[in-house]
């Protein structure tokens, strides 16, 4: 990739921009506590082409969360394991209100005049 086609990819949250080292500086915290949520697999950043690991802006965003959370004194697989099951349970709101606001739609069968007729052929 040349430069010049990083700077269309600037705005891009899931691009991997950040060195390991840069998103540790970012977030305050140690190379250690990036490769431990890693290894949680909380992030799994993409690796560079010379196998260094590479994080974007969602998964910096991930990691805060994590080191917050680390800082009140949890635990970190625990963390990890909080942050999880809090996107599961957002997926799985996001795909309950999808299904309720289908459900609330009028079928359009149902409607008088565009099903089959109730007449005895």
């Amino acid at each position: 990739m040349t430069a010049d086609d990083s700077y269309g990819r600037i705005d891009d949250e899931d691009y991997p921009a950040y060195t390991i080292g840069r998103a540790a500086e970012m977030l305050g915290t140690t190379q250690g506590f990036l490769r431990a949520i890693g290894e949680a697999r909380l992030v799994t950043p993409l690796r560079s082409a010379g196998g260094h690991r590479r994080y974007s802006r969602y998964q910096l965003r991930i990691a805060a969360r994590a080191r917050e959370l680390v800082d009140q004194g949890t635990p970190i697989e625990a963390a990890c394991r909080i942050i999880i099951l809090e996107d599961q349970l957002e997926e799985a709101q996001r795909i309950n209100a999808e299904y309720r606001r289908a459900a609330e739609r009028p079928d359009p069968s149902a409607m008088p005049g565009t099903g089959e007729s109730s007449e005895a052929s």
